[in-house]
C-alpha cells in the first residue's frame, strides 16, 4: 500500500551502517593524526641519559659559580669514588656536613643534590638544588640539573623555566637545548621548540633525536615542504624505524599524493620495516583506491601482530564493500578473516556475513548467521534489528515483530526498532499502534520526515477505530 514505502525508506536510512568518508587531503591527514593520538602514539621521550647528564656536571665553572670550601672539598674528595661503589654510605657522610651549625655552601648543596638524584631520592635532590639556586641565582649547573629532575619527574612547565635559565646563563649543551625543545613541544609552544631543536641538531648533528623532534614540529605545523626532505634524510640513516616510514606516508597523504604514499609503505613493507600502523594505513590507502584484493591481503597480515585490529579492519572493509554493492569483493575480504577470533570479532563477522547474504537476498542463510550471533549475544540490538528485517523479507511478520520488540528494549537501538514496528503496524492496518511507535521514535530523536509521516498516519486512526 502507499503508506508502507515511505516509512520503510525511513527505517532503512536510519539503519544505514556506513557514511561516506571525506576525500579532502587535509581532513585525511587530520584524521590520521587523530587516530595516532587515540592509539597512544604520542612523541617518545628523547633518548637522553639524564643520569649521565647529572654525573657530567661535576666540573666547576671557575669565576662563574660557587666553589666548595676547603673542608667541603676535603670531604667530597674522600667520598667521590665511594658514590659509585657505596652510594648510601657516601650520602650519609656528605649529610654530616649539613648537620653543622654553619650552613654549607651552595656548591656543596649542589653536590649533595647530585648524590640524592643518583640515589633516586628526588624530593631531597630538589630541595638541595632549589636552595643552591636561591642562594646563588647564577648557578648554571644547579639550574640545569634541577631542570633535568623536573623533566624526569614529568613536571615539564617547571623544567622549561630551569632549562631557559641555564641557557640564558650560557649553557649550549645539545642535551639541554633538546630537552628544552621537547618540553616546549609538549606544552604546545611549537615556534620556541623548533628554535631549540634546531640549535641542538646543529651542535650535535649525529643525534637523530633532535631531528625527529624537528620533524614532529614540521608535521604538527603542516610545514610539509620542510618535513619531507628531513624525513627522507632520517629514513636513510635509520631505514628500520617504522615510525619514520609512517611519518613519510602521512606527509604525502596530506599533500594528496596518495599513490606515492602507497609506494612508500610498500617499500617499508618490503624492507621489513612495516609495523601494524604502517600495514593498516597501507590497507586503508588500497581500499580508498578501490584495490580490494590488495587491501584484504594487507589487512589479513595484521591478524598476526595485531589480531583484534586486523579483524576490525577486514570486517569493516567488508561492510564498506557491501554498502557499495561490491559483494564478491566483500566476500573475499571476509574469507581472509581466518584463525581463532576474538569474542568481539566473532560477533562482528557473523553480523557482516548476515549483511552480505541479505545484500544478495539469501534470506534463509542470512537468518542462520544472525541466529548464531544471537545465540552468543541475545541482547545484541543490531542483530535483533537484522533478524527482524530478514523476517519481514520472508513475510514472517510475527517473528519480525518479536525481534523488533526485543531490539526496542535496547536503548541504543530503540529509535530504529520503533520505526520498524510502526512499519509493520501500518502494513497490518493497525494505525493507532503505528502512531504510538512513531511518537516514541520522535521522543528519542527528532525528525521532520517522521513527524510528517506521523501526521499522515494520524488521519487514518479514526477510520481504523470505526472498522475495529
Amino acid at each position: 500500500m502507499k503508506t508502507f514505502l515511505p516509512i520503510l525508506i525511513l527505517a532503512v536510512a536510519a539503519g544505514a551502517p556506513l557514511a561516506a568518508q571525506s576525500s579532502n587531503p587535509e581532513s585525511d591527514f587530520d584524521r590520521f593524526q587523530q587516530d595516532q593520538w587515540s592509539q597512544g602514539q604520542t612523541p617518545s621521550r628523547p633518548k637522553v641519559d639524564t643520569q649521565k647528564m647529572v654525573k657530567a656536571s661535576t666540573a666547576v665553572l671557575h669565576e662563574r659559580e660557587p666553589e666548595l670550601s676547603p673542608e667541603e672539598f676535603a670531604l667530597y674528595d674522600k667520598v667521590s669514588a665511594m658514590l659509585a661503589t657505596n652510594p648510601e654510605f657516601a650520602v650519609k657522610l656528605l649529610e654530616t656536613m649539613m648537620g653543622d651549625k654553619e650552613k654549607p655552601s651552595p656548591a656543596f648543596e649542589f653536590v649533595l643534590g647530585n648524590a640524592y638524584y643518583e640515589g633516586k631520592q628526588m624530593a631531597l635532590a630538589e630541595k638541595c638544588y632549589r636552595s643552591a639556586v636561591e642562594r646563588y641565582p647564577e648557578f648554571l649547573r644547579a639550574w640545569k640539573n634541577l631542570g633535568v629532575l623536573y623533566y624526569t619527574t614529568d613536571r615539564l612547565p617547571e623544567a622549561v623555566k630551569c632549562f631557559v635559565k641555564a641557557v640564558s646563563l650560557g649553557d649550549r649543551d645539545a642535551s639541554t637545548l633538546g630537552l628544552l625543545g621537547y618540553c616546549l613541544e609538549m606544552q604546545g609552544n611549537l615556534v620556541a621548540a623548533e628554535v631549540d631543536y634546531l640549535q641542538a641538531a646543529s651542535i650535535d648533528p649525529a643525534d637523530p633525536g633532535w631531528q625527529q623532534g624537528l620533524l614532529r614540529i614540521y608535521i604538527k605545523g603542516k610545514q610539509f615542504g620542510r618535513a619531507e626532505p628531513l624525513v627522507r634524510s632520517l629514513i636513510k640513516a635509520q631505514p628500520t624505524d617504522a615510525n619514520l616510514w609512517l611519518d613519510y606516508a602521512s606527509i604525502l597523504i596530506a599533500q594528496q599524493r596518495k599513490l606515492e604514499a602507497i609506494a612508500v609503505l610498500e617499500t617499508a613493507q618490503a624492507a621489513g620495516a612495516a609495523d601494524p600502523d604502517e600495514l593498516a594505513l597501507l590497507g586503508d590507502l588500497y581500499a580508498e583506491q578501490g584495490l580490494a584484493p590488495e587491501a584484504a591481503a594487507v589487512y589479513a597480515q595484521l591478524l598476526g601482530p595485531a589480531r583484534a585490529r586486523g579483524e576490525q579492519k577486514l570486517i569493516y572493509y567488508a561492510q564498506v564493500l557491501i554498502a557499495a554493492g561490491k559483494l564478491p569483493e566483500a566476500e573475499q575480504a571476509l574469507a581472509a578473516v581466518k584463525g581463532e577470533l576474538t569474542p568481539a570479532g566473532r560477533l562482528a563477522l557473523l553480523q557482516t556475513r548476515a549483511d552480505l547474504l541479505m545484500a544478495g537476498k539469501h534470506w534463509p542463510d542470512a537468518r542462520k548467521e544472525i541466529e548464531s550471533l544471537l545465540a552468543l549475544a541475545p541482547l545484541d540490538g543490531r542483530a535483533l534489528l537484522t533478524l527482524g528485517r530478514i523476517c519481514v523479507e520472508e513475510k514472517d511478520l510475527a517473528h519480525a515483530s518479536f525481534a523488533f520488540e526485543a531490539a526496542d528494549r535496547v536503548p541504543e537501538f530503540a529509535y530504529r526498532a520503533s520505526l520498524e514496528l510502526a512499519t509493520i503496524e501500518v502494513q497490518n492496518r493497525h494505525y493507532a499502534k503505528a502512531v504510538a511507535y512513531l511518537e516514541k521514535a520522535l521522543q528519542l530523536q527528532k525528525s521532520d520526515a517522521v513527524e510528517d509521516y506521523l501526521a499522515r498516519i494520524r488521519t487514518l486512526v479514526p477510520a481504523d477505530d470505526k472498522s475495529g
